[in-house]
Parts: structure tokens; sequence; C-alpha cells
């Protein structure tokens, strides 16, 4: 395939891709296909000689579509959303033809400048403090490690990066049982360790209790370990649940400690003023990510990591050989420098065709819409006996199980939920809570409608039933 090929294949695979998506409301959200059947169909060994793109594309729409869970399906209520909104596809088709490597300022002037103003608009958006800067990263896994490692390399004054950490003090972080795993991994990944994550106790309302973090922190001072930071969470993946930042990032910051908070999915809502409430006190915070591929209708890979004070993050993980200095100047910002992978891709553009594209009131109506439809399909579940809520909603998600007389409801809601999942009409997933099988059903596709949110609590009561008669 040439150049002068690209300009009528773009408008096919465009056509393929807007159709693909119209039609997804009528198509089933897991494919029905045994693991191994899609490698078994594809030749074990590479072509040697150039194929027509007549055939590629055929074989790709004959074996690739039909076997793929699809993300963008209206009822997709499971996991959290992965959102791609028409206009930032487009900003990344064509991202895609620049194919830029923006890893430095002079590899790519006009993504690095964007970025820094996307960083600001969407700083402004959610209500956070002048003068905090940021980053674009891959995902909230990236941006956590990021935040794990600087909170070490400060608690160490940098001396882990040379020194290695052989010889260095036993260090501990603390964090609730909500928060995601990907606090256990950067945990690991840092070398401190999975024990020396200290999951705090939490109150009735599944954040973190203060008292039981500070004393925490005094305990383990007193037995000669180093604390070096705080990991608060804002929407759990779990249930939703939010700590109460206030008190823990106040404590973090008399106990000398860097924080970072994590609000992968919930931090979307907060274009919205009248959620903030739940992360009151994020002023105080060290660090900050959301990710805008999870709510806010950008493709994935899409997520913000913002920073009160860039330089501890940039000390840590920034390294400048010779050949990737910039000669003419130094009033630059390099983003890689910030960021684990040298290597980086043009995001930006996609935060700003959507922003303009929908707007903040456009974004903050879809939200809105999200969280009540959620609180709607939550009551008429709860009057859906023998279907119980377990946990309420917290903004667009909320968990509830099958609980038929004489059954055991974990068995009972695990058969609903495969049920469900088989049916094909719709997709939800399950967590454990207080040791108890439940079903999540997370709200907030960019093309969701109230009608496909009270579709899938119909065909929820609808294979219930059956699963009773049964």
């Amino acid at each position: 395939m040439n150049y002068d090929e690209l300009e009528g294949w773009s408008a096919k695979v465009a056509a393929w891709g807007s159709e693909y998506l119209q039609g997804l409301r009528h198509q089933p959200i897991r494919p029905q296909v045994a693991p191994g059947a899609v490698a078994a169909q594809v030749p074990p060994s590479p072509p040697e000689h150039a194929e027509n793109m007549e055939v590629i594309f055929a074989d790709f729409q004959r074996l690739i579509p039909s076997a793929m869970t699809h993300w963008q399906h209206p009822r997709f209520f499971a996991y959290f959303p992965s959102n791609a909104a028409p206009a930032s596809i487009m900003a990344e088709q064509v991202a895609n033809y620049m194919s830029a490597q923006c890893m430095l300022w002079q590899t790519s002037p006009a993504a690095t400048e964007l970025e820094t103003v996307m960083i600001d608009w969407l700083r402004q958006a959610l209500g956070l403090p002048d003068g905090w800067r940021g980053v674009l990263q891959d995902t909230a896994t990236s941006a956590t490690l990021s935040a794990v490692l600087t909170m070490r390399e400060k608690a160490l004054a940098w001396r882990g990066l040379r020194e290695g950490l052989s010889g260095m003090p036993r260090m501990r972080i603390y964090a609730s049982a909500q928060t995601h795993s990907s606090i256990d991994k950067a945990v690991r990944l840092a070398g401190i360790g999975q024990d020396n994550l200290v999951k705090v106790p939490t109150d009735a309302n599944y954040a973190m209790r203060a008292d039981a973090l500070q004393r925490a922190i005094d305990e383990d001072r007193a037995a000669g370990f180093l604390p070096v930071g705080v990991i608060g969470c804002i929407g759990g993946t779990s249930i939703g649940a939010s700590d109460r930042l206030d008190g823990i990032l106040a404590i973090a910051q008399q106990e000398s400690l860097y924080s970072h908070v994590d609000a992968a999915w919930a931090g979307s809502a907060m274009i919205c003023p009248e959620f903030r409430e739940i992360w009151c006190g994020i002023e105080r915070a060290d660090s900050v990510v959301f990710n805008p591929h999870k709510w806010l209708g950008a493709n994935f890979d899409c997520s913000v990591q913002f920073l009160k004070q860039p330089a501890d993050q940039v000390r840590t993980l920034a390294i400048r050989p010779q050949y990737l200095e910039t000669l003419e100047t130094d009033q630059i910002t390099n983003y890689s420098e910030w960021t684990i992978p040298l290597g980086r891709r043009f995001r930006a553009l996609k935060l700003w065709f959507l922003l303009r594209a929908y707007g903040l009131e456009g974004l903050r109506t879809r939200i809105r819409n999200h969280v009540a439809w959620t609180n709607e399909a939550a009551q008429a579940i709860a009057k859906a006996v023998p279907l119980e809520i377990v946990t309420a909603p917290r903004l667009g998600l909320f968990t509830f199980r099958y609980a038929p007389a004489g059954a055991d409801p974990d068995l009972a809601t695990r058969a609903l939920l495969e049920a469900i999942n088989s049916d094909g009409r719709t997709y939800l997933t399950q967590t454990t809570h207080e040791g108890r099988f439940v079903i999540r059903m997370s709200v907030g596709h960019f093309e969701t409608t109230r009608a496909d949110v009270l579709d899938a609590v119909a065909i929820i009561c609808e294979l219930a039933d059956k699963l009773r008669l049964d």
C-alpha cells in the first residue's frame, strides 16, 4: 500500500467505522467465541510477499469485529466506560496521519504547547487551584507509579536513584482497601513491597479513617519504619467509595508525606460543581490523576496527572543525555521528563477537539444525565424482589445482588451475572463487597440514553425471573 492509495482507503475505513458504531445497539456486546478461535484462523508465519489491501481488509471484517467485546456499545455497563466521542475519534485520525513522537519540545512544538494549555483548561474545568500544572499519561497506572516513585525519592532525599534501595529504611505507604489495584502494582514496582502498603481501616462510608491513618504513621515511626506517602481514593473501582480528603491530606501535610489522589473515574464528574463536595480538600494534594478516557469522552488512552510542584516528579524521572538536549534554549518543557516512557503520543489533540466540539456544558449535561439515570436504575432494581441493592449509587455506579428465598445469594448472583452476559443485550461485571459476591452497574457511555439504561434494568429483571422459574 502506498500514500496515493491512502485517501481512498481512509474513506472506506471511515465509512466502515461509522456503520460499525451506529449499528452497535443492535449487536450483542460480548462475542460468542472460544479461546484460540481467532488465532487458529491467522497463519502461523508472516507473509514473504505483499498482500492486496482488499484481501487484508476483508480478513479484518471477517475475523475481528465479531470476536471483539464492543466497548462503545451504548448498553455497556461493565467496568468503567472507555469512551470515544466522535470528535475525539477524528482527532486521533489526524494525529495518526502525523505520527509524531512527542517526547521533546523540539520534536513536537505544537503538541507540547497544546498539552500545556489543555492541562490548564482541564484544571479550570475541575476547579483545581491556580498554578497547578500537569502532564498527559497513558493510564492512571503510569501516573500512580510516577507519584509513588516521587514520594519514595523525596523521602530518601533522592538517594535511591543513585544508591539503590539496599540498606535504605523500610518505607511505608498508606491507602484504604477501596483503592485500585494499580496502587498495589505501583508499590511493588517501586521496590517498596506489597507488605509495606498499609491498608488503613475505613469508616461506615468506606472512607479512610483519619485517626487510623495517624495511628498507623505513629506506630510505624516508633518501629523504625520510614513513612513516605499517602494515597487517597475518589470513586473507587469496586463500589465508588471516596476518602474524606480534608482530614487525611491534612495529616499528610503535617507529617511531610507526599500525597497522591486516585480519581481516575470520578474525576471527570468534577466538571460539575455540585459533585465537588466528594473531593473537598483536594487542594492539599501533591498529585492527582483522572482519566478523560473513562467518562469525559476522550479515546483510550488519555490520563491526566495534575501536580502541585512538578519539580519533585521531574527530579525523580528526568534523565537528559546530550542527544536529547535542545541546544537553542532551556526555556522549554520536555514532558518526557515528567513521565516514565521517553516516547509520547500526541494525546492533547483529542482533548482540544473534544472540549471544543461539546463544550463543558455539553459534557456536564451528559454526566448529570448518567448520574440521574443511575439513581433511576437503582430505584427500579430495588423494587424488583428478590433483587437487592447492596451499595447505593455513587455518581454513576451501584451494586446489587440476587437473593431468592432458600438459595445461596452468592451462587444465585453469580448465576444471574452469567445469564446476563451470555444473553448479550447488556454487559455487567462483579466485585466482592464485605465478603459478598455482587454485581456492579456503571453508567457512563458517551452515547448511552435513558432508554438504554432502563432496557438494561428490564433485561436484568427478565433474566432474574427466568432463573427463579427454572
